[in-house]
Parts: structure tokens; C-alpha cells; sequence
């Protein structure tokens, strides 16, 4: 009898395991947790669970807790798309702040088939905002939003000799067309060279940086590759100043500039990460105060991963409130979100428009490694 009993409590507790199992809403994250963009990879993964966490201990979505299965792709495209369809395959819910471009564009034809959304891809790729793809929601703002605003800056200070390194894959060929703009009809770059995505060699290019007597240089790249051709050109003896976009507004790449990290600015698409004035800001710095000493650095990578998790929980809870807490609901609901107040930043989406946020700014690394606005 006594065995019995105990073998009745065993039971009724896998019961409660399974049941607490079957009611989380996993989504998937596929990102380079290791490779070139590891460390806006992290920061941008602390930020989108230091608000899930808190969505989580206020009793999740209707009582059922949201597990983010993230995946390390290692900053390889067809990984990224394995890494994707085993995600699938485990049945998330959606895929979201999958990184990068070539990556992202090997995901895309997933989604329709699968009846999945993505939501808060971490690129600016415009691939993702035209056409409109209607399982895609973005989140922050393109690259060629951010690359038009920086060489439109510079044309503005009187600095016209601009020099273009550009990373040879899809990510630099969409990026590139917003600084292209920038130049306008009478300028152009006086130099534009681009370097092999797996095999960067900056050498030869430098030469010509030199002898071009460049005024500024807009690295295209990511990670720990756009610093080290930020350093060769500071090897080489340039004096430019150096410009690179969001993808690499880390704390983790102001790191790997070392001693070249003073002076460069990096684009940003969301409000400075220590202006409390910013209510998203706030809550970001809040939350994290919240947590305590083991809490993550608020940068801008986290900012957007935080951001992010935000637009992904609203429409979570609309497509609960709806009783349709499924792929086809959450595509559903999120579409429908209109005027939503991420904390001072309006987002708002349609059939027929799936940006979210157009904000860009530019920053620049002080001597403590800050960025400064």
C-alpha cells in the first residue's frame, strides 16, 4: 500500500512536470554566439531576457512562462538555416533576434512554409522591410537608414574625402546603397573596396586609403573583423576619422578596438543607453537594479534586445487574449499592434508596413569607451 502511495505522488508530480512543460512558450533564437559578432550577440540576448525574466516572475502570459531556446550558429548563414529548421522542428512558437544578414536572408524562405513569425530580427537589412514580408516584424531601424545619416553628417561638417570598406557579402551590398546616397549626385567615395566575408586580407587596401589622403573612412563589417581593419588602418599610419554602424554598437567591440577605440562613431538606432529621460532607458536600468550585481552592462546591443523582447511580448499577450496563443494567432496579433509605446518610441505595424522603429543617431567612443551622443 505504502508503495503504492509513493508511486502515486511520483506520477501526479511528472504529471505537474509535463504540464509545466507543455505550457511554456518556447520561442527560438539562432545567433553567433561564438565568431565575429559574439559580443553584440550576448549583449543583445542579455537584454531581450533581462525583460523576459521580469515578464516571467509577473507570472509570464497568462500564467504560462516564455523559455528562450537560443542556438549558436557561430556566425555561419547555412548554420544559421539548420539551427533555424531544428527550432521549427522543436515547435516554437517564433524565431526571434536571429543576427545578421546572410543569415537572416537563408531563414526567409522558412517562415511561410512553416507559418512562423520573426520578430525583432537583430539586422537593418532592407530584404526584410521591402517587399513586406508578412511573417517578418522588425524592430529597429535599416542600414541604409543609419549608413545615409553618417556620410550625410560628414558631407555637412565640410568632410567630403570619404573612404568605403565594405564587407563583400549581403549585409555590405545593402548597407552600402544608404551611404551611396548619402554622397548625393556630385561626390562619390575616393575609395570603395570591399574584403572577403571568411578571409579578410585589409592589406592591399590600405595603400590606397593613404594615398586617396582620406578624410574619413565607413568600415561595413561586423564584430571583431570591422575593428581589426579599423586597426590596420590605424597600423598603416591613418588618421581618419572612423565610422561603422549599429551592428557593432557593443561594448564588446569597443574592447576589441583596444587603444583605436577613441574617437570612432557608430550609428545607433535607439536613444542614448544612460539617458534615464528615456522611459525605455529607464525601465532597461530599472530592471537590471533590480537584479543586482550579476545583472548585464545596459549598452546599446542590450537596448535593442530589450526593445525586441518588448514588441515580442505584446504580441504574445494580444494573441492570448484572443485565445490563439499559436503561430498563425501571433502573426495575427502582431500585425495588428498600432501606436505601441516602447518607452518613448512609437511602433506601429500593417499588412502593408512591417519597419517598427525608422530612428537613427550617431554616437562616439570617449576615452573611458562610452559612447557619447
Amino acid at each position: 500500500m505504502l508503495l503504492r502511495r509513493h508511486l502515486f505522488t511520483a506520477l501526479l508530480s511528472l504529471a505537474g512536470l509535463c504540464g509545466a512543460a507543455q505550457a511554456q512558450i518556447r520561442i527560438g533564437q539562432t545567433a553567433g554566439f561564438s565568431g565575429a559578432a559574439a559580443a553584440g550577440v550576448k549583449e543583445a540576448a542579455d537584454g531581450a531576457r533581462l525583460y523576459l525574466d521580469a515578464v516571467n516572475a509577473q507570472g509570464g502570459i497568462g500564467g504560462q512562462q516564455i523559455e528562450l531556446v537560443s542556438l549558436d550558429d557561430k556566425f555561419d548563414p547555412k548554420l544559421a538555416a539548420d539551427n533555424a529548421k531544428a527550432l521549427i522542428a522543436k515547435g516554437v512558437l517564433a524565431l526571434f533576434l536571429t543576427r545578421g544578414t546572410p543569415h537572416n536572408q537563408a531563414i526567409l524562405p522558412l517562415l511561410a512554409s512553416a507559418g512562423i513569425a520573426l520578430v525583432g530580427p537583430s539586422t537593418g537589412a532592407m530584404l526584410l522591410h521591402e517587399p513586406v514580408n508578412p511573417w517578418v516584424f522588425n524592430v529597429r531601424a535599416t542600414y541604409q537608414r543609419e549608413a545615409e545619416r553618417a556620410v550625410k553628417h560628414l558631407m555637412q561638417i565640410g568632410v567630403q574625402r570619404i573612404a568605403i570598406v565594405q564587407v563583400a557579402d549581403s549585409f555590405g551590398e545593402d548597407a552600402v546603397q544608404g551611404a551611396l546616397r548619402g554622397f548625393g549626385s556630385t561626390v562619390k567615395p575616393v575609395v570603395y573596396e570591399k574584403y572577403d566575408r571568411s578571409k579578410p586580407d585589409f592589406a592591399p587596401i590600405m595603400p590606397q586609403v593613404l594615398a586617396a589622403d582620406a578624410q574619413a573612412v565607413l568600415v561595413i563589417g561586423s564584430g571583431t573583423t570591422a575593428a581589426d581593419a579599423m586597426k590596420a588602418l590605424r597600423a598603416a599610419g591613418s588618421k581618419a576619422q572612423l565610422l561603422t554602424l549599429s551592428n557593432n554598437a557593443s561594448s564588446g567591440f569597443v574592447k576589441a578596438l583596444g587603444d583605436v577605440a577613441r574617437g570612432v562613431i557608430v550609428s545607433q538606432v535607439l536613444p542614448p543607453e544612460r539617458s534615464l529621460a528615456s522611459p525605455l532607458v529607464k525601465e532597461a536600468h530599472d530592471l537590471a537594479r533590480a537584479v543586482g550585481s550579476t545583472a548585464p552592462e545596459i549598452t546599446p546591443a542590450l537596448l535593442e534586445g530589450f526593445a525586441s523582447a518588448k514588441v515580442l511580448v505584446e504580441g504574445l499577450r494580444r494573441a492570448a487574449a484572443k485565445r490563439d496563443l499559436s503561430r498563425g494567432g501571433l502573426q495575427k496579433a502582431l500585425e495588428g499592434i498600432s501606436r505601441f509605446d516602447l518607452g518613448g518610441l512609437e511602433l506601429s505595424y500593417s499588412p502593408t508596413d512591417h519597419t517598427g522603429l525608422d530612428y537613427a543617431d550617431l554616437s562616439i567612443i570617449g576615452a573611458d569607451g562610452r559612447f557619447r551622443r
